[in-house]
């Protein structure tokens, strides 16, 4: 009996080794593991970046041991996200499909994720409002502050159009994301890469535009009944471009890009608009096509064969290549002229031409509105460009009114906020799920004293963070205190539409402007409930204003002074 014993102890202790190994290694060489961690790698904390890793591991193996293990496709892994499906969904249509077919394929992944979110909504409230958002941050939480509904990177936009010479990129409504952002839920936004020595079709959109020429050189021209106005586009330049005015445009330069960031504001059904093109064929298709043969021959008296050419011919797409001496041709016109259509300001409006209104070693700060063009106050829209220096930051600062839709041109960086909603969605979710937290949250939460919400709860702030590269778009609603922070190496270009600009303020929470600086000694002595003279020691301590040293060069400028 003994030796049998030592035979089944070495068998089962070797067994359990064996289930151990391969157990590891499946989980190195699973994809969505992989790619969860090194999500993971861009959090700048070590003790972020570890917890992060946890959670990578632990959904993994909950996902392993609820049978949606290496067995089952990759296609058949129902991540906790549906939005995550989403977007893998139409990234398949945009890589397989072009046109119409390519629409009907985002409407069914469109019609597949709804139905995956009221699956999931059945036997615990609906997906609606403040619920919907809260389950967002949760799993914003766990991939490391990444999915918080205020941050787009690359796999968020919606391929509009694409040719091998540029492409048009979209982000969805923004109240698709969450209904936090329904305050902007009128707006869009836009960017168009073409390639050099390109030309994008005419069209025109069911509404308004703002443009910011965010790099390279171009030429635009601008058709209504009786008149076309053509002006040089370069880096820098704001355009207006007034609903259902025909438009196109070249690429003039021969080696560089060029990029628009556009605004928009739909006119005809709130945060949806559509893109018309007339002078096309097969793709982009004109609308002519939609009109019968026998109202086209008769409207454009022109018998049916010639039409049926005319409007064959196209199939290149959006952005097609010109010869040099279209380029030519199309770059040639007469300076200036009224903008746009009976205003008083000639040609756009370059950002760069105008003084900074803030300016330091740090950073510079630019800014046009509508003082300085009553089109963009039509539109209670302003538009702003900050450069901030490698390794600086910005001072901590809220707008009154404005909500800021922020798009990263150049450079790395990352940005925080305080934000009381998705602090508040936390707590929510924590009650719903019966989870009390440890004992000193529960002190913070029960034992004291708090500013009251909205709703009669006390109020606290999530820490938003979230890394910037180039491409990703951030919104800062008004009243959230934010900070944007410039990567050692580089310098961080922004560019920002500020929605709701009429008689907005920027109130600076540090510097030597700040708010605090502007109370009452005793004001100070009872918020802060310390002697008003400690108060002042630290909210004076900051001599510069708006762009300060950032924390990196704070610490090594400390450093050197201890040496």
């Amino acid at each position: 009996m003994k030796m049998a014993f030592k035979v089944k102890l070495p068998f089962f202790f070797l067994f359990s080794l064996v289930l151990l190994f391969a157990t590891l290694s499946f989980a190195k060489d699973d994809p969505q593991l992989m790619q969860c961690k090194q999500q993971c790698k861009d959090l700048k904390q070590s003790d972020e970046r570890q917890k992060c890793e946890q959670t990578c591991r632990r959904q993994w193996r909950e996902r392993e041991e609820g049978g949606g293990g290496r067995g089952r496709g990759d296609d058949e892994w129902n991540p906790e996200r549906p939005e995550e499906r989403l977007r893998e969904c139409e990234r398949k249509c945009d890589r397989r499909l072009e046109g119409r077919e390519k629409s009907q394929c985002h409407q069914q992944c469109e019609e597949q994720y709804k139905r995956e979110k009221e699956g999931r909504g059945r036997g615990e409230g609906n997906y609606e409002g403040s619920e919907r958002e809260e389950e967002e941050r949760e799993q914003g939480e766990r991939r490391g502050q990444r999915g918080h509904p205020y941050l787009f990177e690359d796999q968020h936009f919606i391929t509009g159009a694409r040719t091998q010479h540029g492409r048009i990129r979209l982000l969805p409504k923004f109240t698709d994301r969450s209904e936090l952002l329904r305050g902007i839920v009128n707006y869009r936004l836009a960017i168009l890469e073409a390639d050099p020595q390109t030309f994008i079709v005419p069209n025109h959109w069911d509404a308004e535009a703002v443009f910011f020429v965010a790099r390279g050189r171009g030429t635009i021209s601008l058709v209504r009944q009786d008149k076309r106005d053509s002006f040089n586009l370069r880096c820098g330049d704001v355009l207006r471009i007034p609903a259902g005015t025909t438009i196109y445009m070249i690429n003039r330069d021969n080696n560089q890009k060029l990029v628009l960031i556009k605004l928009l504001k739909p006119v005809s059904v709130p945060g949806e608009f559509e893109v018309f093109v007339g002078a096309g064929g097969e793709n982009p298709e004109s609308f002519y096509r939609a009109f019968s043969n026998e109202i086209l021959e008769t409207a454009l008296n022109t018998r049916r064969e010639r039409l049926q050419r005319l409007f064959g011919q196209q199939k290149q797409g959006v952005i097609v290549k010109a010869n040099e001496e279209q380029i030519r041709a199309l770059s040639r016109h007469e300076e200036g002229g009224i903008w746009p259509f009976g205003g008083e300001s000639r040609g756009p409006i370059n950002l760069f031409n105008k003084r900074p209104t803030q300016s330091n070693q740090y950073g510079q700060l630019y800014e046009v509105d509508a003082r300085d063009c009553r089109h963009l106050e039509e539109l209670d829209v302003a538009v702003s460009f900050a450069n901030i220096t490698q390794g600086a930051m910005t001072a901590p600062v809220y707008s009154s009114r404005s909500t800021k839709i922020t798009t990263v041109v150049e450079g790395e960086g990352y940005i925080e906020m305080a934000c009381p909603h998705l602090s508040s969605s936390s707590e929510s979710q924590r009650r719903r799920e019966g989870r009390e937290g440890s004992p000193r949250e529960r002190e913070e939460r029960e034992g004291s004293p708090r500013q009251q919400g909205e709703r009669g709860s006390p109020t606290t702030y999530q820490r938003v963070h979230a890394p910037l590269r180039r491409g990703s778009v951030f919104i800062v609603p008004p009243g959230h205190p934010v900070v944007a922070v410039a990567s050692k190496n580089q310098n961080l270009q922004l560019v920002c539409f500020e929605i709701n600009a009429r008689n907005n303020e920027k109130f600076p929470l540090a510097g030597r402007r700040n708010i605090i600086n502007q109370m009452e000694r005793e004001a100070k002595e009872l918020a802060f409930n310390v002697p008003a003279r400690e108060v002042e020691a630290i909210f004076r301590n900051q001599n510069e204003e708006f762009f300060f040293r950032g924390p990196h060069q704070q610490q090594e400028q400390e450093g050197r002074a201890d040496a």
